[in-house]
């Protein structure tokens, strides 16, 4: 019996040991929770550039805060590796920092 994964990346797999099958649905899991986190950081960042673009500083210091905080979770949780998530935090506060 073949064991269909959550995740549409993911190919069935077919393992015969159970804790095997077991551990390939955790990584199914993780996999798409992990994606689900760094989309979620994309989406805020691109919400953070749409109010820099329209020049509102409280709404771009209020995206930049947001942002920063998905982002230390994201590496906390290990979606993000931690040099991954400096360098994006970097990025923010430059395109922040463009807006003054």
């Amino acid at each position: 019996m073949a064991l269909q994964t959550a995740s549409v990346y993911w190919p069935v797999q077919m393992a015969n040991i159970e804790s095997q099958k077991k551990r390939i649905q955790r990584s199914a899991r993780e996999h798409d929770e992990n994606r689900r986190v760094q989309s979620s950081v994309k989406t805020h960042f691109r919400n953070l550039e749409d109010a820099v673009k329209d020049g509102d500083s409280d709404k771009s210091a209020e995206a930049h805060r947001v942002l920063v905080a998905k982002i230390d979770k994201a590496a906390k949780i290990g979606a993000l590796h931690k040099n991954n998530a400096a360098r994006k935090k970097s990025r923010a506060a430059r395109t922040l920092a463009s807006n003054k």
